[in-house]
């Protein structure tokens, strides 16, 4: 069954004290085009997640998201050697100029290089194995909303097909009716090179060829939005060339619902993996 292109993942991930959670979104495009939001740090392991998600899809706008959401807090330290020096000059300046010394834990702590606070960074290697794992139940979860997607477009592309049908059966039969109108009416040499004018068989037969084509592509597994769209634009021609061959105004009629069904299967047709 045909895919569609719209779709959401989301899992979390932890290691330890790490927390995070990875977001997968897909929306149409006419290819695969991805971005990428990783934390700092990560850029080591964007092509891994780029592989892993081109294998599984192959249209869409995707957007993968992992983002750090609860880590360790800031390690931070005390430059005692600083603190020293801070003091003995305090020490130094109170005797030499008869000063009150009051300085207070709160005053050196503000003091430059005496207190040391750096940002915990989190591995990529040490997360990954966990990042994987969750990276694939976001893909998996997304192929379901694509599936049940697709499911309701093959069901809307098939009724447009059967309703080409339709109107493929009224062409066909009125252009028998003009056929025999004509042939009482006018000469046997007339008749001929009208009929060769009209003649609208080929057309027909694969206007016919190009909807059973679809309705095989609506239960293939492999995707199939391209074909959908290429095959659309051959029934525009086949549809154009009836139009002009039978000037008539029930074909006018058919033609104009012809038209107007396969363009909406062309815009249903950009919405299929």
């Amino acid at each position: 069954m045909i895919k569609g292109m719209t779709g959401f993942g989301t899992a979390p991930f932890s290691v330890g004290k790490v927390k995070g959670i990875i977001e997968v979104k897909s929306v149409n495009h006419r290819f695969l085009d991805m971005a990428v939001y990783l934390p700092v740090g990560f850029g080591s392991v964007e092509n891994k997640v780029r592989e892993m998600v081109s294998k599984e899809l192959s249209r869409g706008r995707v957007t993968v998201s992992v983002k750090i959401t609860d880590k360790p807090g800031n390690n931070v330290s005390f430059n005692e050697d600083m603190i020293e020096e801070y003091l003995r000059h305090a020490r130094s300046i109170e005797k030499k100029y008869k000063l009150v010394n009051n300085l207070t834990l709160a005053d050196l702590i503000g003091m430059p290089g005496v207190v040391d606070a750096r940002e915990v960074f989190v591995e990529a290697a040490v997360l990954w194995p966990s990042v994987e794992k969750g990276l694939v139940k976001c893909i998996k979860g997304l192929r379901v909303m694509r599936e049940r997607e697709g499911k309701s477009l093959a069901m809307d592309v098939g009724d447009k097909l059967k309703r080409m049908s339709g109107q493929l059966k009224i062409i066909s039969k009125r252009s028998a009716e003009i056929l025999k109108d004509k042939q009482r009416a006018l000469k046997p040499e007339e008749f001929s090179s009208f009929q060769k004018s009209i003649d609208i068989n080929e057309e027909i037969a694969r206007f016919t060829h190009y909807i059973e084509e679809m309705r095989a592509l609506l239960k293939s597994d492999v995707p199939v939005g391209k074909k959908l769209d290429f095959i659309a634009q051959e029934m525009q021609r086949e549809t154009n060339t009836m139009g002009s061959k039978l000037m008539d105004e029930v074909v006018s009629r058919a033609v104009i619902a012809l038209k107007s069904k396969i363009e909406k299967v062309r815009e249903q047709g950009n919405n299929v993996e």
